[in-house]
């Protein structure tokens, strides 16, 4: 059985467990990182020296880092569906994982959920939370205008593209922020949360984790 440690409102966490929802793989999740600790257990260090979740182990396969996991899960289980067999399609969907690792998350989970929500309220700096809020902004405009005349980042249908910038969408709506009117965005997030693996594993509640700065 397909094992994830991690726990369930850790947003890379969230990656992992949409991708194994999506494929309806058996699975069992064990609570680890944030108030359960456990990261730097020998045992857990052994899976992943980085000390970071998710990790998982797929009979006898272990893999850490949220992206490689959504890849190598997709890559096994999902080809044709969340994973592209064309090539050209399948970078497609690259080239927004990497976009959404380099420079939406630290945008949006660094610069604006880790500085403003997690942060005690006495601590935080909010010019670069405003300046944050406003690069998002920017970016989730960006996604806007790729979203023209598709329903999904990668095109008619759901794929591994989705995932990473996807995973975003229910905190940069839940928070109490600015935020521009993008329809297209908020069309594609309505066609994610119409789907029961988006609700269960993504649109999970994160109010422990204000003010909370442990991982």
């Amino acid at each position: 059985m397909l094992t994830i440690w991690g726990r369930a409102n850790s947003i890379n966490v969230q990656k992992a467990m949409w991708t194994v929802g999506e494929l309806g793989l058996d699975h069992r999740r064990i609570d680890v990182g944030g108030a359960f600790g456990g990261l730097e257990t020998p045992e857990f260090l052994k899976r992943n020296p980085n000390g970071l979740i998710p990790v998982i182990d797929d009979g006898g396969t272990v893999v850490w880092e949220s992206h490689a996991i959504m890849r190598y899960l997709a890559a096994k289980y999902g080809t044709g569906s969340l994973w592209p067999e064309d090539a050209a399609a399948r970078a497609v969907c690259d080239q927004w994982i990497e976009w959404t690792q380099t420079t939406l998350q630290p945008a949006f989970i660094g610069g604006v959920f880790w500085a403003g929500y997690r942060t005690p309220k006495e601590l935080r700096k909010p010019a670069l939370i405003a300046k944050n809020v406003a690069r998002c902004a920017e970016l989730f405009a960006m996604l806007d205008r790729q979203l023209a005349g598709r329903d999904f980042l990668a095109g008619g249908a759901l794929s591994i593209g989705d995932i990473p910038a996807g995973t975003q969408l229910y905190r940069y709506y839940e928070l109490d922020i600015e935020r521009p009117s993008l329809p297209r965005v908020e069309d594609w997030y309505a066609r994610l949360k119409s789907r029961p693996a988006y609700r269960e594993h993504v649109m999970v509640p994160f109010a422990d984790l204000e003010g909370r700065t442990n991982h």
